[in-house]
């Protein structure tokens, strides 16, 4: 009888132990998976996205800011067209043009006026205009004053224009020839002081901390 239970105790921790025995398979796997991984990452080939190299434009040499302030002078927009900045052509004649027809408009009623206003100064009734008739002689003097000074708010803004659309023509001529339009752009930020205004001078710090941006044109 011990005989045989102690047979069969001995065939079952043979069982046991032989189930022991058996590979951990998740550990297998695992090992196995990281092995592949490393593979995969050595025989492949790193993501690279595509640069697109943008278009760079470079400083004219043979452009001259004195030939497009000339010709602006002699003829508005003229330096604009040179500079080929021919969407600024309209701007520039609309401008002037409203500023012209200002001048013209406000001279013609100057001289309405003005005329009328002499004959009645003059006691002379032959000449004079039949819309005034209605129009005591203070308002004919007050009239003839506002459209003089319209007239003449007029040619200055019309050579104000002309002026403006001649420093336009420059600066650009100027850049088109000194500067690159392109977009290389550096800038470098930094940490920096600044000083007490003079109305906090009298606080306990002297200087306050700032941050400063350097932009540089390559």
């Amino acid at each position: 009888m011990y005989k045989c239970l102690f047979l069969i105790g001995f065939v079952f921790g043979l069982v046991l132990a032989a189930k022991a025995q058996n590979p951990d398979t998740v550990a297998v796997k695992s090992k196995t998976d990281s092995l592949n991984r490393k593979r995969d990452s050595v025989t492949s080939k790193p993501f690279k996205p595509k640069i697109t190299k943008e278009k760079a434009y470079h400083p004219d040499t043979l452009h001259d800011p004195h030939k497009a302030v000339m010709r602006s002078l002699m003829i508005p927009g003229w330096g604009q067209f040179y500079n080929r900045r021919w969407w600024k052509l309209p701007l520039i004649y609309g401008g002037l043009g409203t500023l012209g027809y200002i001048v013209v408009i406000n001279q013609r009623w100057y001289s309405s006026l003005l005329k009328e206003a002499k004959l009645r100064e003059r006691g002379i009734t032959v000449g004079r205009d039949i819309q005034y008739a209605a129009v005591s002689d203070a308002d004919i003097l007050s009239a003839t004053d506002y459209y003089r000074r319209n007239r003449d708010l007029g040619i200055l803004g019309f050579l104000g224009g002309w002026g403006i659309q001649m420093v336009d023509a420059y600066i650009d001529a100027k850049f088109i020839r000194s500067y690159t339009m392109d977009n290389n752009l550096s800038f470098k930020v930094s940490p920096g002081v600044i000083g007490q205004p003079v109305y906090a001078l009298n606080s306990s710090t002297t200087f306050i901390p700032a941050i400063k941006i350097t932009f540089t044109l390559k």
